[in-house]
């Protein structure tokens, strides 16, 4: 926008980019085109190993199945034969993620343009439009400058994070311990690995770990952590590079090393230094050929390494080394960078953990996945998030006395302008009272409808207010009602005629009227509804000890599988406990139901698969909200999220395969209708059986008063009969 109102709309224009077909998607396409079985094709694609820049002809070299595969079925050879031919051709258009063309003419005077939706792109590429002569800008729009300026605002504190000192040892402890979760650019699994065997104790460390951890300088990074440790152990080829590569403990790592090398050792100026990193850099064949002859030889302009007193043989095993890793050196001024912003994330993660982790969690307000695996990274780190609430909350995630409150956005139909509101009322008219004072004030504002505030009862935005959720849940329709009426009825400086009346049917739904508040699973089921993560707890909880030893992987796990730094690959056997979110039950061809689902536990949700024969066994036992164990394997679907293949599911509801037994007299009514309130409130799958008492007669219970046999549930069912009453047993 900048650019545009700056140099004028027709002179600034975004870049095309052509998605091309890398070596698993050819070959994916090219099998759906053939007409070949997606299991056939999806088999021969698991084949070519986990790196978005690996060809297929790097892929047969790395899987020795592959070519087995090509010279034993025809079919294969035809499909790879043809992937070969289209890898690496367009697939299709879109817009470079940063790249903007600024000209002194009319963009269209030197490029054909390109729409795509409202974005006006030019129709050639970034390398033709540099080949051109044009001038293209990179704009990178990183959330993590957001989170580091909302996490100093957060905190009051004065902190001037462009000047920090780069020597903070708590900082370097930290991140050498793998303890990055939201530090930029160390994060990943792999990436806390690393850190972990890196131990990094500065700036530099940070930089190269930055540069190491892509396809490719990985290699070296094995390397690179024994000579940092074993420094000794270091060697060079030649004197002349000590200077140049001590930094990085003798190893190759950055493009500028690249270009001191060829200036150093072979007299090269920095603009045809220059030339050499960038034929390298875009793997140009014929370019490097002619760099390693003039690094060896000279040219009209350098004298070359040889005729500078470097003998061959070393010089071409220098240069031959450099080539081999310049086709993946970073550019370390861009890596540098990289390093300052995730050293002062990690600075404000290590020294004020609340507002840091506060600023991450608002960065992230509509991602529910990426919520709830940082609330559950806030409770290792000691840090309680706490419920939204009117009068303590503000838009997005705040800090109330060491805690994060969640913020009010956060809850569905709550918009920012009823949120806007909602301060604005606060700030001029002070805290509210009760959930009639709420009524009664925010009804004067239009952006005020039953359904946000039914959301925000459930979210127990209004608990702090003295109130249960059950009353308010079922008197605020009418409150609201009576409150708008109220407000159309009244003008300034008059009274309303039927005043005392309404102010009689208003206290009829007095919301203090008490009630036996919503059971804790079912708070939590609304929670979940209204803001997709649970805050007052988990339906985990009380089903720890029944899988902590079984479980090794969790729905986090099992949705990276396919990126790069994860320990799981397609048909890794993994065990998950987690709660059932959603199910759908299909029909196969063979006319045999089985379920497609999403679970979730405290690291956000994933999809999985039961197959007929599994699920006729449990199809009685799996119902929204079972909490449940699955065995089962990882399947990586190519261009669809990974999904978890269900081998066995055993629902912790009834996996003891216990009973609830309850007793109580025939004739006790009230105690008879409090008991089915309970029940309802937490329905399971373990069945519950009545004795009378009096009669001496025991009843099972019908199959929608089973329950979850919970710890909560066990307490409340013994406060109401005594806990001699209550027995789950066998």
């Amino acid at each position: 926008d900048y650019v545009t109102n700056k140099y004028g709309e027709d002179h600034v224009a975004q870049i095309i980019t052509f998605g091309t077909m890398a070596a698993k998607a050819a070959i994916r396409d090219v099998g759906r085109v053939m007409g070949m079985s997606y299991s056939a094709v999806d088999s021969i694609a698991k084949l070519i190993p986990k790196n978005p820049k690996i060809t297929l002809k790097e892929a047969f070299e790395k899987n020795k199945q592959l070519p087995e595969l090509y010279n034993s079925d025809a079919e294969v050879r035809k499909l790879i034969d043809t992937s070969n031919a289209v890898e690496g051709k367009p697939r299709h258009a879109s817009t470079h993620a940063a790249g903007v063309v600024i000209t002194d003419k009319p963009v269209s005077e030197y490029v054909p343009l390109y729409r795509n939706g409202d974005i006006i792109s030019t129709q050639f590429t970034m390398t033709t439009l540099e080949e051109l002569g044009l001038l293209k800008m990179d704009f990178l729009g990183l959330r993590t400058l957001t989170v580091i300026k909302d996490a100093i605002k957060l905190s009051g504190c004065d902190i001037d994070i462009e000047n920090i000192a780069f020597d903070d040892e708590e900082v370097y402890k930290m991140i050498g311990n793998g303890d990055t979760d939201g530090v930029f650019q160390l994060e990943s699994g792999g990436m806390k690995k690393f850190m972990r065997e890196l131990k990094p104790h500065s700036i530099e460390d940070i930089t190269a770990g930055i540069s190491l951890y892509r396809p490719g300088p990985m290699d070296s990074i094995p390397t690179y952590i024994e000579n940092k440790n074993n420094k000794d152990k270091v060697t060079y080829l030649h004197p002349y590079l000590e200077p140049i590569l001590n930094v990085t403990y003798g190893c190759i790592v950055y493009q500028e090393q690249v270009m001191e090398i060829v200036r150093k050792l072979a007299g090269f100026s920095m603009g045809q230094a220059d030339q050499v990193r960038r034929a390298m850099s875009k793997k140009k064949e014929k370019d490097m050929l002619k760099a390693k002859h003039d690094f060896l030889y000279g040219n009209e302009t350098a004298p070359g390494a040889i005729k500078l007193g470097i003998d061959e043989v070393t010089a071409t095993k220098i240069i031959d080394r450099m080539m081999d890793f310049a086709k993946y050196a970073f550019n370390k001024s861009h890596a540098a960078a990289y390093a300052v912003v995730a050293y002062r994330t990690a600075y404000l993660k290590c020294h004020y953990p609340v507002y840091f982790m506060a600023a991450l969690l608002s960065s992230f307000i509509d991602n529910t996945d990426k919520i709830t695996e940082y609330i559950e990274i806030c409770k290792k780190l000691g840090i309680e998030v706490i419920k939204p609430d009117v009068n303590e909350s503000i838009d997005v995630f705040s800090v109330n006395d060491k805690k994060i409150r969640i913020g009010l956005v956060s809850v569905k139909n709550v918009g920012r302008t009823f949120v806007n509101d909602l301060i604005k009322e606060r700030e001029d008219n002070g805290f509210f009272r009760d959930f009639k004072d709420f009524c009664k004030r925010m009804t004067k504002y239009s952006t005020v409808n039953k359904r946000a505030v039914e959301c925000l009862i459930k979210s127990g935005a209004f608990d702090s207010l003295g109130e249960l959720r059950i009353n308010m849940l079922q008197t605020y329709e009418r409150t609201l009602e009576i409150c708008q009426s109220e407000n159309r009825s009244m003008v300034d400086g008059q009274v309303s005629f039927f005043g005392e009346a309404e102010e009689r049917e208003f206290s009829y739904f007095n919301t203090s009227v008490q009630q036996k508040e919503l059971s804790l699973q079912v708070r939590l089921n609304l929670e979940k509804e209204v803001m997709g993560f649970y805050v007052s707890g988990h339906p985990l909880d009380n089903y720890i000890n029944l899988f902590k030893d079984k479980v090794n992987a969790d729905t986090y796990d099992i949705r990276n599988a396919d990126t790069d730094d994860s320990e799981l690959t397609d048909g890794s056997s993994v065990t998950v406990a987690a709660v059932l979110e959603e199910k759908k039950v299909m029909m196969t061809k063979s006319r045999k139901e089985m379920l497609t689902g999403k679970i979730s536990d405290r690291r956000g949700s994933t999809e999985i698969l039961i197959f007929p024969n599994v699920f006729e066994k449990v199809r009685n036992e799996l119902n929204e909200g079972s909490v449940v164990i699955l065995y089962g394997k990882v399947n990586i679907r190519g261009e669809k999220p990974p999904v978890l293949l269900c081998e066995k599911v055993v629902s912790l509801d009834s996996s003891t395969g216990q009973k609830l037994y309850i007793r109580f007299r025939n004739d006790d009514e009230e105690l008879y209708s409090k008991m089915l309130e309970v029940l309802k409130n937490n329905k399971g799958n373990v069945p519950v059986v009545l004795y009378y008492e009096n009669s001496k007669v025991s009843k099972m219970a019908t199959r929608d008063n089973w329950v979850r046999p919970t710890d909560s549930l066990l307490k409340e069912l013994s406060d109401i009969f005594g806990s001699e009453n209550i027995k789950l047993k066998k």
